[in-house]
């Protein structure tokens, strides 16, 4: 998932996903991700600010404010989620000074009203929850979706993003059930365990499920084979490293489970579209 420097937003590499799909190509007509991304340290403020599409905020650290209309400055902090959508004039961003850690889904189609009138609640309101673990898992696990930007994904994509938001509309504090929260179990014991390397059939063994199993749950909730998800979380870390040690692509490899450096290199370049070396010299300091 490419990284950007924009000091004009945050101190450090945010994340902005805008994919460009033929409408055509998606099954589902009614809600379409417009864009997203993710903004940690993010100092930018916005006064005076409108919006043309619909858009969910929610805020991971940091603390700010948020007013619609001129109306009551609203306090923002680690667990405030909140609306930006269109007729209305919006101040918000962290305080002067600080910063806040935000990821955001923009949203278009026809299904935004249903939500609007009959399920999601008042606009204009900053509300709370829990944040943990799980809760950035799922953020990240929809921005892996959006960034394949395959039409399937891109589909998974929206009804997640759905799924999230009624939850939360219902009173949802971040402790899922079923399925859900055992598919999110999984994923985050796969991410937990980068350095070993996970195995499928190792894997499935902890969970005590069947191999088949495990790659249907990886898949369904990922949109990833579970190999490709696991090379695509190594190179979301790899890139951490890259960007915040010295230590050498070799060193890096190996710390992730590669044996063969050439490998681990022709891994991130494919999924990246440049070498560990190269991604270090554009994007570090």
């Amino acid at each position: 998932m490419p990284q950007y420097m924009d000091y004009t937003i945050s101190k450090v590499p945010i994340r902005v996903l805008t994919p460009s799909v033929d409408p055509a190509r998606l099954r589902i007509k009614s809600l379409t991700v417009v864009n997203a991304g993710h903004l940690p340290g993010r100092t930018l403020r916005r006064d005076g600010a409108s919006f043309r599409h619909w858009a969910l905020v929610l805020i991971t650290g940091g603390r700010g404010y948020y007013r619609v209309d001129g109306g009551e400055v609203q306090r923002v902090s680690a667990g405030s989620w909140f609306f930006l959508y269109p007729g209305a004039i919006f101040d918000y961003g962290p305080d002067a000074g600080a910063h806040w850690d935000e990821y955001y889904f923009t949203a278009a189609g026809v299904r935004l009203e249903e939500w609007r009138r009959d399920w999601l609640p008042a606009h204009g309101r900053v509300y709370e929850l829990p944040v943990g673990e799980l809760l950035l898992q799922r953020m990240e696990n929809m921005l892996r979706l959006i960034d394949s930007g395959t039409p399937d994904n891109l589909d998974r994509a929206a009804l997640r993003l759905e799924e999230f938001l009624y939850e939360l509309a219902a009173g949802g504090t971040g402790r899922e059930a079923g399925r859900e929260h055992f598919a999110q179990l999984v994923v985050e014991d796969i991410q937990s365990v980068l350095h070993l390397p996970p195995t499928v059939s190792d894997m499935a063994a902890r969970h005590h499920i069947s191999v088949s199993t495990l790659r249907r749950i990886v898949h369904d909730y990922t949109g990833y084979p579970f190999n490709e998800f696991v090379h695509r979380l190594r190179a979301a870390e790899a890139r951490n490293i890259l960007l915040n040690t010295d230590m050498s692509v070799k060193e890096i490899g190996e710390r992730l489970g590669y044996k063969d450096m050439f490998y681990f290199s022709r891994v991130f370049k494919r999924i990246t579209g440049v070498s560990p070396r190269e991604y270090r010299s554009r994007i570090g300091p």
